[in-house]
């Protein structure tokens, strides 16, 4: 019975990592933002589904990516590039944080509420469930296309479970989307952006931190 209920431990891993990260990297993000506008236009309900139907299809996808990687090079150079993606990433987001203001509408910001005033133009009144599925769903998927989020899915993959990871990280989205499209006006209006990405490097940092300390221990 006891086996029956055991965890796989590379499984555990790769779904907290992906829970974890994804959870506080995509909140705020563009993603983010881009749902809590269409929210405000439209049902959130439906907001909602198109936003986490295109975040799941951008998860399998950035997974298998991962997993290729994984399979056509050497566990080592992975682990290396591993510990490169989330240090680089880490420092990056770091010095992005400081050249961020403390308060007032980020750059992210007004490029999230250009692209929804453009699709709603094109939308006019043609507004049907559907409608709004598929324009939530594709502005995004195009928005998550080269994301931060996209690149740390393939990096956790490539080195964990794929199951693990996709499940983490497919849970980590759909929690953000809910934030979203509930109160993520209210977020992006009370909570920093510069807080949040510092919060992210430090993050990142911490986790190339662990898989240097455990490739160095092996």
């Amino acid at each position: 019975m006891s086996s029956l209920l055991a965890i796989d431990p590379v499984f555990l891993k790769g779904f907290t990592s992906g829970l974890i990260f994804i959870s506080i990297a995509e909140l705020g993000d563009k993603t983010f933002l881009i749902a809590a506008l269409l929210a405000m236009r439209h049902r959130p309900r439906w907001v909602f589904l198109g936003t986490v139907l295109a975040l799941a299809l951008m998860t399998l996808i950035s997974v298998a990516i991962g997993q290729v990687a994984n399979r056509l090079l050497p566990e080592i150079w992975v682990r290396w590039a591993e510990i490169a993606f989330f240090a680089g990433f880490g420092i990056k987001l770091w010095l992005d944080a400081s050249r961020m203001p403390v308060a007032g509408d980020s750059e992210e910001e007004a490029e999230a509420e250009a692209i929804v005033e453009g699709a709603e133009a094109k939308l006019g009144k043609r507004i049907t469930i559907l409608a709004v599925v598929l324009e939530a769903f594709s502005l995004v998927f195009v928005a998550e296309w080269g994301d931060r989020t996209q690149f740390t899915t393939m990096a956790l993959a490539a080195a964990g479970s794929a199951w693990g990871v996709a499940l983490g990280a497919i849970l980590g989205h759909a929690i953000v989307a809910v934030i979203a499209v509930s109160v993520g006006r209210w977020v992006s209006r009370h909570i920093s952006e510069r807080l949040l990405t510092q919060i992210s490097a430090v993050l990142f940092l911490i986790f190339a931190g662990v898989v240097l300390g455990g490739l160095l221990l092996r």
